[in-house]
C-alpha cells in the first residue's frame, strides 16, 4: 500500500515574513530547489521509502506571511504527480464567501484537504459558537459536503506574533459535535502539553484523527504512551523540513524502531492515511 507522510512543508517561502524566516534560519539550497522542482522532492520520497506526501499549506499573512497565493502554488506543485502529492490549501477564517472559496479550491485547484492554523490565524476553532468568525461554521459545512478533511494545528508555536492559547485541542470539541460529518485531523497531537486532550478527542469522536508530526519519533511513546492501543486513529507525519526536524527517512526509521506491532505500524503508516487522504 505504501507509506504516507501526512505532514510535509513544501511552501512558497518567498511569501514568508522576514522575522518568521529568520526563526527558521538558513534554508538548505537543496530544499530551496525542491520548492521549485517537484521531481527533486519525489526523488527524496523514493530514497526515504515514502509513497505519498501531504503538502501542508495555509493562509496566515499576519504571522507567517502566506497569502491565498499558497493555494495556487501547492495546486501547481502537486500536478507533478497527483497520485503521490496531496495538495493542502488554506482559507481565512473570516473569508467573505467561504462556501464559494471551498468549491473553487476543490473543483478548480484540486485541493484535497484544508489546513487551519489557529495560533497563526489568531482565532479559536469554535469561535462561531460565540458569534465570532461566524463564517467558520460555513467553512466546516462546505468541507464536509466536499469530503475535504480539515487539518488543525494543535499545540504551541514559537513564531513571532503567534498565540499558542488558540492551539488547545479542546476548542475542537464543539466542531466535532456540531459537524459530525467533517473529518478533523489534530496536527502534532497537541504537543507538548495538550497531548492527553488530543488523545481524548480522537478516542471519543469517530471523525477525529490524531496526527503525530512535530514530535521526535524516538520520544513518541513518552508523549503518547497509549499509542499502541489507539493505532486505528493515528496518522504518521514528519513536519519536515521544520526547525529541528530530521529527514523524512530518518523520522520513518525512528518510528519503526519504537517496537510497535506490524499491524499497528501498517495502520499508522499506510491504512489510516488512505482513509483520511483518499487517492485522487
Amino acid at each position: 500500500m505504501g507509506v504516507t507522510d501526512c505532514h510535509v512543508h513544501i511552501n512558497p517561502v518567498w511569501e514568508m515574513r522576514a522575522d518568521a524566516l529568520q526563526l527558521i534560519g538558513h534554508i538548505d539550497p537543496q530544499i530551496a530547489r525542491m520548492v521549485h522542482e517537484p521531481r527533486l522532492f519525489l526523488d527524496l520520497l523514493d530514497r526515504s521509502g515514502v509513497e505519498r506526501a501531504v503538502l501542508i499549506n495555509y493562509v496566515a499573512p499576519e504571522v507567517i506571511g502566506y497569502t491565498e497565493k499558497a493555494n495556487a502554488f501547492v495546486s501547481e506543485y502537486a500536478r507533478a504527480d497527483p497520485d503521490r502529492l496531496i495538495a493542502v490549501g488554506g482559507i481565512s477564517p473570516d473569508h467573505p464567501q467561504p462556501a464559494e472559496e471551498i468549491r473553487h479550491l476543490v473543483e478548480s485547484l484540486g485541493i484535497r484537504a484544508l489546513k487551519l492554523h489557529p495560533p497563526h490565524q489568531l482565532f479559536r476553532p469554535n469561535d462561531y459558537a460565540e458569534g465570532r468568525h461566524p463564517g467558520l461554521a460555513e467553512i466546516y459545512a462546505a468541507c464536509a459536503r466536499h469530503a475535504l478533511p480539515v487539518i488543525f494545528h494543535t499545540g504551541t508555536s514559537i513564531f513571532p506574533r503567534a498565540r499558542s492559547r488558540f492551539g488547545d485541542p479542546l476548542l475542537l470539541e464543539d466542531v466535532a459535535l456540531d459537524h459530525p460529518e467533517l473529518t478533523i485531523v489534530l496536527a502534532h497531537g497537541g504537543r507538548p502539553f495538550w497531548t492527553e486532550e488530543a488523545v481524548y478527542l480522537a478516542r471519543r469522536f469517530p471523525n477525529v484523527w490524531l496526527e503525530i508530526s512535530g514530535v521526535p519519533p524516538a520520544r513518541l511513546l513518552e508523549y503518547f504512551p497509549i499509542l499502541p492501543r489507539i493505532s486505528d486513529k493515528v496518522l504518521f507525519g514528519s513536519d519536515w523540513p521544520g526547525p529541528g526536524v530530521k529527514g523524512i527517512g530518518e523520522n520513518l526509521e525512528q518510528f519503526r524502531a519504537l517496537g510497535l506491532t506490524e499491524d499497528a505500524q501498517r495502520r499508522i503508516l499506510e491504512e489510516n492515511p488512505r482513509r483520511v487522504f483518499r487517492p485522487g
